[in-house]
């Protein structure tokens, strides 16, 4: 990690930051989300600047430890009433302009790549696709959230191809990472991930990601039960 610059890991913590606060805006400034999220953050830069997650030896690998409480809290959030009401105040807007976040993203991971940090396969010059959601989503945000242009469906769409490139890196990641369950790159694993700021990628950005995606799908899909229940009213009526 000692050719990783000043200058990216700033620019890391910045991106890192913008992504806490868009969801913020997204939640209509929750201060509950803030209080966890922050706690978290402190968690993970903590473990991070030591050398916590470099043991290998471990099974399962403490690498999971990065992941796996925010994904509970997600299917927490789900399965619970409270969890639900929460969902479903938040702001489908933010919630998808927050995905082009995944740019600085993409742009990080490349020059991680370069300071031979993680391996190429984890940018958007290997099996990295997510860029993709990022470009676009300014214009689903614009023609679909703004100008309501985009049909449902199409959202739908939209936000399942764009949560299929997220799964897809999270796996690469994984299955790149120093661990007992490494199955690529070796000749370069992925080591930048279980150091600060860059474990705050796994541990606060992907799950801020995947929990937009997962919330506007659940928005837009009982946004179209309530059109199509009224249409059918209006019919029966």
């Amino acid at each position: 990690m000692e050719k990783v610059s000043i200058i990216l890991n700033i620019f890391f913590i910045l991106t890192t930051i913008l992504t806490v606060w868009q969801f913020y805006r997204a939640s209509n400034q929750s201060k509950k989300f803030m209080i966890i999220v922050i706690v978290w953050m402190i968690v993970q830069y903590e473990l991070g600047k030591t050398d916590f997650y470099d043991n290998q030896t471990t099974l399962p690998p403490r690498f999971i430890l990065l992941i796996f409480p925010p994904f509970l809290l997600i299917i927490i959030m789900f399965i619970t009433l409270n969890g639900k009401k929460f969902i479903d105040r938040l702001s489908l807007k933010h919630l998808t302009l927050l995905h082009t976040i995944r740019i600085p993203v993409e742009i990080a991971l490349y020059y991680l790549f370069i300071a031979k940090a993680i391996p190429q396969i984890m940018t958007f010059e290997g099996r990295n696709f997510d860029i993709i959601a990022g470009f676009t989503a300014p214009f689903i945000f614009y023609f679909g959230i703004i100008k309501n242009k985009i049909s449902d469906k199409l959202l739908i769409v939209w936000n399942v191809l764009s949560l299929a490139l997220l799964i897809n890196i999270i796996i690469i990641a994984l299955l790149s990472a120093k661990t007992p369950l490494q199955q690529f790159a070796f000749d370069q694993p992925n080591i930048a991930l279980a150091h600060f700021p860059f474990n705050w990628l796994p541990s606060i950005i992907v799950p801020l990601v995947l929990f937009s995606h997962l919330t506007s799908l659940r928005q837009i899909i009982m946004s179209q039960k309530k059109k199509t229940a009224k249409v059918g009213d209006k019919v029966f009526l």
